[in-house]
């Protein structure tokens, strides 16, 4: 018999029972409403895991993975597609980073018939493209499945040659024939491939390059383009053209004919160039896609392309940079391509710039918005993009553009702009193009449409005030007085003729008569006709003045280097002189002849200054050469044990003088090349103070700081005032041996 006390014990250890085991439930489990541990589903738990990590978005297991739940735990498996790094079947959380994608297209297979090679994942003729958890693959060129789906999985293909009539719109407008090398497409009447075999045949419409009698009659060079690129379009390759045909030929004919063009300096006006802009981007258009082995890139002296096709079974992705020497294009291959339905296997982009387009283009900026005393100048290389995609008017991811500045200002202000044909006969626009970024050196523009595409820069007209206008009349009147006096004692004295002096009075000539017609012509705006005559005048006489001044940079290095002991002859002097700047005002004018005359004065146009500016420091650039290397020779000859110091006296004077010389002009018109905003007035304060002041200038350094000249005007003045002592024939036989003395040591004659 039990004793009480032990039955006592049992029954209170029954009732702790079921609270001692509540509490000691293994991990992973837990207890139920009936008291007992059941298991604890933690795949769907969104808070803590046993690993410690909040997983309340992604899920106890991370991205890319599911939970599976067991009895008393759980494990993590990654979804079809991805592995972790160890790739494991199973993980737990915090073991193992996220699921990873599973490139299938870098896997190969080895395939034995009979030899064992390695063969891409999606079988042969095929191409396999990654995508995240899975993978498609397409046909090459020339191959497709049956089943005529253009992508597909491992289990469906493998790509074959041959045409199958359940092949949906394989060649779209054509035929399917089967070759040695694969299926291609035959292209009805009005379409074309391009020549890519496998490529969907597309519509050929010749119909853009339709001369018209008034072109023909007033653009005859554009109507022959015309002819030619009707021609090509006409002759376009299909499907079934030999794979010898020189697929580059037809481009390279374009780009020879638009050199020509450019040349010839026919594009005067507006209307001429938007004619010939169109037929540019339709041509690019046209013959880029049949350039089978992209990319290809021609460098002219009038024109720059980079070009590049795409040949892929699939619409292209990523983004494609095209480059030129001045302008750098970025544009998405989505652009290219256009509508991914509608893909044919074949698209190109091309940016074409050209070399001299820009001389053209000056004055067509009628588009932008007006503002007082403002004008444009294109200030980078026009340059056209074209790609083979139909729509472009408005695009989804615009195109970036970056320009290089052919005239480096800092602070000047630059706008991103694009040729309007649509606005009259044509000009440029600011619309959908904005800058992005722009320096001293280049200006990065972003374009929602593609067209042909530059940089303007602003200039602004500085407004001459009364002082200004009253500093240049004053200062040409002495100018034009003390030049006067310079031809006359230059071509007159005979004691000092030489051909140091011969270049002296042409530069005298040269500057009397452009301040002479600057003070008389410069304001004869009211006739268009003889104010574009009065700045050519002033542009010819200038250049001219700036080309003696290199002749007397050349005389100088004879005389010092060469050791020359003739003189220049004259004919050469004269062509140099006045033959060269002939050549150079004739060429401009040619170029733009509109740019000669502007609405105040009746001088070079802002947009035209450079043909004038351009020369002029050139010149400056090579006379400073002479000079350096002329102050070099002459320190070593009178560094030397028996120098003629008598003769290095003098080209030591010649030098200083002409360095003088060349300082005085040449700082001139350096102040004046740097006027191109609001803020430099005081800039055009000392380019006035110089310019009109140069005639004064080079009457002191040649004449009055002259010991013989001075002697030469002192004796003319005493022929006055003193009574004659001898009779005229005495006189002239002591003058004429004085002057021929003189003369000998003054010839330029030297013996060093």
């Amino acid at each position: 018999m039990l004793d009480w006390r032990n039955l006592l014990l049992v029954g209170l250890f029954l009732s702790l029972g079921p609270v001692s085991s509540a509490s000691e439930c293994e991990r992973g489990k837990s207890l139920n409403d009936d008291g007992n541990c059941s298991d604890f589903n933690e795949c769907e738990q969104p808070g803590d895991n046993p690993a410690g990590d909040v997983q309340e978005n992604v899920g106890i297991c991370g991205t890319f993975a599911k939970c599976i739940n067991t009895n008393g735990s759980f494990y993590c498996i990654c979804d079809q597609g991805f592995q972790t790094l160890s790739k494991s079947a199973n993980f737990t959380p915090g073991e193992f980073p996220s699921c990873q994608d599973i490139n299938e297209c870098i896997e190969k297979k080895t395939i034995c018939r009979p030899d064992c090679v390695e063969e891409s994942f999606c079988g042969p003729n095929a191409a396999c493209v990654n995508m995240p958890g899975s993978y498609r693959c397409t046909c090459n060129a020339g191959y497709a499945i049956k089943s005529g789906a253009i992508n597909f999985n491992l289990t469906e293909g493998p790509c074959e040659a041959g045409c199958w009539t359940d092949i949906p719109n394989y060649c779209g407008n054509g035929t399917c024939q089967t070759g040695v090398s694969g299926p291609y497409c035959q292209c009805h009447a009005g379409f074309t491939n391009y020549g890519h075999k496998a490529g969907r045949c597309t519509a050929l419409d010749c119909d853009a390059f339709k001369d018209t009698d008034d072109l023909e009659k007033n653009f005859p060079i554009a109507s022959d383009l015309m002819t030619q690129l009707r021609r090509i379009c006409v002759n376009m390759p299909s499907g079934n053209a030999p794979e010898n045909v020189d697929d580059r030929e037809p481009l390279l004919k374009f780009l020879r004919i638009i050199d020509h063009i450019l040349a010839a300096g026919v594009l005067n006006d507006n209307r001429k160039v938007s004619i010939f802009l169109d037929m540019v981007e339709s041509a690019l258009k046209l013959i880029g896609p049949l350039i089978r082995d992209p990319p290809m890139r021609r460098v002219s002296v009038y024109s720059e392309l980079d070009l590049f096709s795409y040949k892929t079974p699939t619409s292209p992705q990523g983004l494609q940079v095209l480059r030129t020497n001045a302008v750098k294009l970025e544009i998405h291959s989505e652009t290219v391509a256009g509508d991914p339905s509608q893909y044919p296997g074949f698209a190109s982009v091309a940016l074409l710039s050209y070399a001299n387009l820009e001389t053209f283009t000056h004055d067509f900026d009628s588009a932008m918005d007006p503002e007082a005393n403002r004008s444009f100048l294109v200030n980078s290389k026009v340059a056209t993009v074209s790609v083979s995609n139909p729509n472009t008017t408005f695009l989804e991811e615009p195109v970036v553009l970056r320009f290089d500045h052919l005239i480096q200002v800092n602070d000047s202000h630059h706008t991103c702009v694009f040729w309007d044909t649509s606005h009259g006969d044509g000009s440029w626009s600011p619309h959908g193009c904005s800058a992005v970024t722009s320096d001293s050196e280049s200006t990065v523009c972003s374009c929602d449409h593609l067209s042909t595409f530059a940089v303007l820069m602003a200039l602004y007209d500085v407004e001459a005030s009364f002082e200004l206008r009253l500093m240049t009349t004053l200062g040409l009147s002495l100018s034009l007085v003390c030049l006067l006096v310079c031809i006359l004692t230059f071509w007159l004295v005979r004691s000092i003729q030489s051909t140091r002096t011969s270049i002296h009075l042409h530069l005298c000539i040269c500057l009397f008569a452009a301040a002479f017609i600057f003070l008389v012509g410069i304001s004869r705006t009211e006739n268009q006709g003889v104010c574009a005559t009065v700045a050519g005048l002033l542009h010819f006489f200038f250049l001219a003045a700036f080309c003696w001044m290199c002749l007397e940079g050349v005389q100088l290095f004879r005389m010092v280097i060469l050791v020359f002991n003739s003189d220049f002859p004259t004919s050469y002097m004269m062509a140099g002189g006045y033959g060269v700047p002939a050549v150079m005002v004739a060429v401009s004018v040619l170029v733009n002849s509109k740019g000669y005359g502007t609405p105040k004065y009746c001088w070079l146009d802002v947009k035209l200054i450079w043909n004038f500016l351009g020369p002029a420091c050139i010149i400056i650039a090579i006379n400073i050469f002479f000079f350096v290397i002329t102050v070099w020779k002459l320190a070593q000859k009178f560094s030397s044990l028996n120098p003629d110091l008598n003769t290095l006296q003098k080209i030591k004077t010649f030098t200083v003088t002409a360095a003088a010389q060349l300082c005085v002009l040449g700082t001139t018109w350096i102040f004046g090349c740097f006027q191109f905003d609001e803020s430099t007035v005081v800039l055009s304060y000392i380019f006035t103070f110089f310019a009109s002041l140069q005639g004064v200038m080079l009457f002191v350094m040649h004449c009055l700081f002259s010991k013989q000249v001075r002697d030469e005007y002192r004796n003319f003045l005493c022929r006055f005032n003193a009574p004659p002592k001898k009779n005229s024939f005495d006189v002239n036989l002591s003058t004429g041996k004085q002057n021929a003395s003189r003369s000998s040591q003054d010839t330029g004659e030297l013996h060093i």
